[in-house]
């Protein structure tokens, strides 16, 4: 309850800060506004998860990502303390580029590394991780550009390293891949009208056994996610945001049988910026868990973080 109070707390500064402007859009594209975030949720790579859709102010671009996540986990099965602190860090190289007035395609290639503190010593491993590519296609816009309506379809190419020793952990998510071909379904929607913007966003992955006769279970990503502009001339915008994203992980399977305390649930709220001057954007998001519930009480999810700069091209 203290954490939910405290991220409402936060939203409500931030809103009470933001400078009246004109009433112009403050997306310079408004008709190109999907893009996945890749951010390995439930703790690492193999989650495969999804920060959601967001608005970037150049929506054509290549660019660089952070981020960053913190998790406490069980040392092991005979205690009931969460006393493993768990870092997952990641950057990420990805672009977006159109090849029709409606069609577009975003990949991702992301560099992993990633800590967890046991009383054997830090483990740590580092690498690349799965690639994510995804075809987009706008299916509605409206003629005054307030509403739009996104679909894509996705596929992430197995290039991580899947450890088989490291499923038998606390969280056998601590991976630099699944080692599986996995693919991805995902919705947006967008209102934006004069100096208020909302995006709700939806996904769902869907994923296959490895090699290893392993199989991470599907995940099931939302958020709603609220933009407000602050200032902006023609050159240079900054917008504040704030909303709510949640996750939602099946069981993991080895040789088809249902492991127990893989699945979970999480949501979170975030609050963030992104501001662009010409055609170089900037961005940063922090996210505080509402309620955690990760692998039937072994893992609970602290806090993440993440940082973008984009070239619009």
């Amino acid at each position: 309850m203290k954490k939910i109070v405290f991220i409402i707390c936060l939203i409500i500064f931030h809103v009470s800060q933001a400078r009246s402007v004109d009433d112009s859009l403050f997306i310079h594209h408004p008709s190109d506004l999907f893009l996945m975030e890749d951010c390995d949720a439930c703790g690492c790579a193999a989650g495969n998860g999804s920060s959601g859709f967001e608005s970037l102010l150049n929506p054509q671009f290549v660019g660089i990502k952070y981020f960053a996540q913190h998790y406490k986990a069980k040392e092991n099965l005979f205690v009931n303390d969460l006393t493993q602190d768990q870092y997952f860090n990641t950057i990420q190289l990805w672009g977006k580029i159109p090849l029709t007035k409606k069609v577009s395609v975003y990949a991702s290639v992301p560099f992993h590394f990633h800590e967890k503190k046991t009383l054997q010593g830090d483990v740590k491993m580092q690498g690349v991780g799965d690639v994510n590519l995804m075809g987009i296609y706008r299916l509605i816009n409206s003629k005054d550009n307030i509403h739009q309506l996104n679909g894509g379809v996705g596929v992430k190419i197995p290039l991580g390293k899947f450890d088989e020793k490291g499923v038998s952990g606390v969280n056998p998510s601590f991976q630099l891949g699944t080692g599986s071909w996995d693919y991805q379904l995902a919705l947006n929607y967008k209102f934006q009208k004069d100096k208020i913007a909302v995006l709700l966003n939806t996904d769902y992955t869907m994923k296959t056994e490895n090699k290893k006769h392993y199989r991470f279970g599907n995940q099931w990503n939302y958020s709603a996610t609220g933009f407000y502009r602050i200032a902006g001339t023609e050159k240079f915008i900054l917008s504040g945001k704030a909303g709510l994203q949640g996750e939602v992980y099946d069981a993991n399977q080895q040789f088809s049988e249902i492991l127990p305390n893989t699945s979970g649930s999480a949501l979170y709220g975030k609050l963030g910026f992104e501001m662009s001057y010409r055609k170089v954007s900037l961005g940063s998001e922090m996210m505080l868990p509402a309620y955690s519930n990760l692998a039937g009480g072994d893992i609970e999810a602290r806090s993440r973080f993440s940082v973008f700069v984009n070239f619009g091209i």
